[in-house]
């Protein structure tokens, strides 16, 4: 068995054992170190294994959410065991663990043999579809790893550029007559644990206003009216069959009414709501937006 699946197998057992026992947060460090001496005296890992195991019960909230929503027919709590910390696992690596150390099939096919070991007969297929589809919500990252056609790295000059439109879209709510009205700005949050814009793709040739009404909607339900231009800014993203490509976004200030926002298929999101101007302070947004949010509140108070 190699190294650090044996690893991964202790950090599955020790969850298990503190996720039956009622997950007293204290006793985790004794029931790690018990289960390295019981099943794997003198392992040369232990770093790694306490790193996982803290890793998955200091995100446990989010890690179950995404459960929840991917396999939406089975609460948490009716998951087995096993189960449900062979994905929290998996889910943990896939999401916040280094590619390069855990490339995504690594996290995958590892949940999946723990489940072969230790979960019941149809294990392996339920662990298999839900982190499969978090996979493929993430935009399948790394899949070009696995191709026979090895993608050559381009100049950044020479990478494809692809067009998005996005918005920070705003909402006064009715308050009472004396109090006037209220500013509320949507955001998205994304399964890496970030508020950000809601934003979609600019095919050729179209109107980037026009586009980005549409995308808006199709993203978190919404009609906006485009007041102004915010700005701009660019990132690198990786495509399975492109490669490197250069995605530029647009951001436009956009107007709508104030009601339930409805998060559409994006992938990688998990969330869409309303925030008061005073709490987007407390949000956790990209650095790469914060000048296009700013500025937009700034125009919305008046201090353009």
């Amino acid at each position: 068995m190699a190294n650090r699946h044996l690893s991964r197998s202790i950090v599955m057992q020790s969850l298990f054992e503190w996720d039956f026992s009622g997950k007293k947060t204290k006793e985790l460090d004794e029931i790690i170190n018990r289960n390295i001496e019981e099943f794997a005296p003198g392992v040369d890992d232990g770093e790694f294994i306490k790193n996982l195991a803290k890793g998955v019960v200091k995100n446990l909230p989010k890690l179950d959410g995404i459960i929840t929503k991917a396999a939406p027919e089975w609460p948490i709590e009716k998951i087995a065991v096993i189960d449900r910390n062979i994905l929290r696992i998996g889910l943990y690596e896939l999401l916040f663990s280094s590619r390069k150390e855990v490339p995504p099939k690594v996290a995958i096919n590892e949940s999946i043999e723990l489940a072969k070991g230790f979960g019941g007969e149809s294990s392996g297929r339920f662990v298999n579809g839900v982190l499969g589809s978090v996979y493929k919500e993430l935009g399948e990252p790394g899949k070009e790893e696995t191709t026979k056609k090895k993608i050559k790295d381009i100049p950044y000059e020479e990478m494809p550029i692809e067009k998005l439109g996005g918005s920070v879209v705003y909402a006064k709510k009715d308050l009472p007559a004396q109090a006037g009205n209220e500013i509320y700005l949507a955001f998205v949050h994304d399964v890496f644990g970030h508020w950000t814009l809601s934003k979609g793709r600019i095919e050729a040739g179209e109107d980037e206003k026009e586009a980005t009404v549409r995308e808006i909607k199709e993203e978190i339900g919404v009609d906006i009216k485009i007041k102004e231009k915010l700005g701009s800014n660019e990132y690198i993203a990786s495509d399975p069959e492109k490669g490197k490509i250069r995605k530029q976004v647009m951001y436009f200030l956009g107007e709508a009414k104030y009601k339930e926002l409805k998060l559409g298929k994006s992938g990688g999101l998990d969330n869409a709501k309303w925030f008061k101007l005073k709490e987007i302070v407390d949000l956790n947004l990209y650095d790469d937006i914060l000048p296009i949010v700013t500025k937009a509140i700034n125009i919305l108070l008046g201090k353009k």
